[in-house]
């Protein structure tokens, strides 16, 4: 079976768990901007860990489907409708062939996530069918969905079950305000203390410019430690010598608007890293759209440890309950 595109939406790409393990050679992972709403919704469909779903950006696509097969939507509340009749989120529910499933106006969150029986059986490429839309490579064509796609459906691994759902307390909900741990550091002592204070409490605001390479915040101008530029380094103030970019740092060109770089960003280069956001809260800067409010929060490595092991845990309970093991 396949999924026929009738409308594309923003922004639809196939999205996995990324491509993992081809950093050093430049390749950043892609892969699910929200790894908890996308795994999860591979647990309420049955699928096994990794298959590829769509993210959805914003503003959903009209999409038919040419088999029955069973699917879920979780992470950002874009409401569907199911050939014109509400259907649930966080929650799996069958479709037939001939079925169109459309979307209404986003409501809270900025990404959602279809998960389909078997997964989207598109080719792999550097072991994960992720898109890559930067330079167009992985997912369907390289590119994002487009009127008159078809993306086929891989075989499902085993049964799949309608009206398995997420307990309600653990669905998450966004709002316009967000929280984002990070660990200070990396190139960080370009900063001056009070500009490194002014980063931590600030009420930053994401600008349009938020996407899957990077989000950029506007709300202070930071000031950086005066000194003769080393050699490899260039003239601005946040040049350092280059260095690599782990996903999630933040870098601060001319000490004015932020940028936080995420799955499709370059992985690294000569501007100064003030810090990185710790894994488990890209998921919910991932959540995050053009005018909501972001504060930075500094924790410890221990701390961001603690928060990754947490996540990975009620991700367990959850897959083991899904799964009737719980």
């Amino acid at each position: 079976m396949a999924i026929r595109v009738r409308k594309p939406g923003l922004l639809t790409t196939v999205q996995d768990e990324g491509r993992i393990g081809d950093y050093a050679i430049g390749m950043p992972p892609s892969g699910a901007m929200d790894r908890f709403s996308y795994r999860v919704g591979n647990y309420l469909v049955g699928n096994e860990d990794g298959a590829a779903g769509l993210e959805l950006t914003y503003f959903g696509p009209e999409l038919e489907f040419t088999g029955d097969t069973v699917v879920a939507l979780t992470g950002a509340v874009i409401p569907p409708k199911l050939n014109g009749e509400e259907c649930p989120v966080w929650e799996s529910f069958a479709v037939k062939s001939g079925d169109v499933l459309t979307f209404d106006y986003l409501r809270d969150g900025a990404r959602s996530y279809l998960s389909v029986a078997g997964g989207i059986d598109v080719p792999e490429f550097l072991g994960s069918r992720s898109t890559y839309t930067l330079i167009g490579l992985g997912g369907f064509e390289g590119r994002a969905v487009t009127e008159g796609d078809e993306l086929p459906v891989g075989k499902a691994d085993g049964p799949s079950k309608a009206g398995l759902k997420l307990d309600e307390e653990l669905v998450p909900s966004y709002g316009s305000e967000a929280e984002i741990r990070v660990i200070v550091g990396l190139a960080s002592y370009r900063l001056t203390e009070e500009a490194l204070e002014q980063f931590l409490s600030v009420e930053w605001t994401v600008t349009p410019d938020a996407n899957r390479v990077g989000y950029r915040f506007r709300g202070g101008e930071l000031s950086f430690v005066e000194r003769e530029q080393p050699a490899g380094a260039g003239s601005d103030p946040a040049n350092v010598v280059d260095f690599g970019y782990p996903v999630g740092s933040i870098q601060v060109p001319g000490g004015v608007e932020p940028i936080a770089l995420l799955n499709d960003a370059v992985t690294g280069g000569g501007y100064a890293t003030i810090g990185t956001i710790i894994s488990p809260d890209l998921d919910r800067l991932a959540q995050t759209k053009t005018n909501d409010k972001v504060r930075f929060r500094s924790v410890s490595l221990d701390e961001a440890l603690a928060a990754r092991r947490e996540r990975r845990e009620r991700l367990g309970e959850i897959k083991a309950s899904l799964n009737g093991d719980g």
